[in-house]
């Protein structure tokens, strides 16, 4: 369940974090994103803490991505990783290109 749940959010033209509300690092990746302009359906913020089999979700992103732990950020369909690869990814200007890359930005 916890597979076909991800894949069907994650698509080549759009960006998925994969979230949790108290988390540090989420909150980090968010305020990255926020500095772009998105056009709309583009951008989907998914809070695993509201989902009933979370841990599977986290085991899955294991088996996916080689960690458990969020955010999980996918631009397309590549998990480009988590809070701190989101903020070196803006700052070397590498994020403003996937994101343009991928036709997500207005």
């Amino acid at each position: 369940m916890a597979e076909e749940f991800v894949k069907a959010k994650i698509k080549g033209d759009k960006v998925v974090l994969f979230t949790r509300p108290s988390c540090p690092y989420c909150i980090m990746a968010k305020d990255v994103m926020s500095k772009y302009k998105f056009k709309p359906g583009h951008l989907e913020y998914v809070d695993i803490g509201a989902q009933k089999d979370m841990g599977s979700l986290q085991d899955y992103f294991l088996e996916l991505t080689g960690a458990r732990t969020v955010p999980r950020v996918f631009i397309g369909d590549k998990c480009v990783g988590g809070g701190s690869d989101v903020v070196e990814l803006h700052e070397s200007g590498d994020l403003e290109v996937m994101l343009q890359g991928i036709r997500a930005l207005q």
